[in-house]
């Protein structure tokens, strides 16, 4: 779920003090697009909104987020808007929190 070398080597590129910036910035981010995705869901950004969930999932090592945004980012670009897995999105992405912030 969560990749610990690439965190691990995020946390040696940049430090210890800009690594806790950069993953609060990630969650705030993340979770403004969870929440506009659960509340407002508009399919015209859903290509969009995956990508950069993708994106930032990658970066800091939340993998199996990343592997299902793409998959919804794919299906968005192909206009499968109905097949855009958000539902799982949200899943995968509160247990992908948890295992980040309990370290696991």
């Amino acid at each position: 779920m969560i990749n610990w070398d690439r965190v691990n080597d995020l946390k040696a590129e940049i430090g210890d003090d800009d690594f806790a910036e950069v993953a609060e910035l990630f969650l705030e981010e993340v979770e403004e697009v969870i929440y506009r995705l659960k509340s407002a869901p508009k399919p015209a950004l859903f290509e969009q909104d995956m990508h950069f969930l993708k994106s930032s999932s990658l970066n800091l090592g939340f993998d199996a987020l990343s592997k299902l945004c793409g998959e919804g980012e794919r299906e968005a670009a192909a206009g499968n808007y109905d097949a855009v897995p958000l539902a799982p999105v949200f899943k995968v992405y509160d247990e992908s929190k948890t295992a980040f912030l309990l370290g696991d």
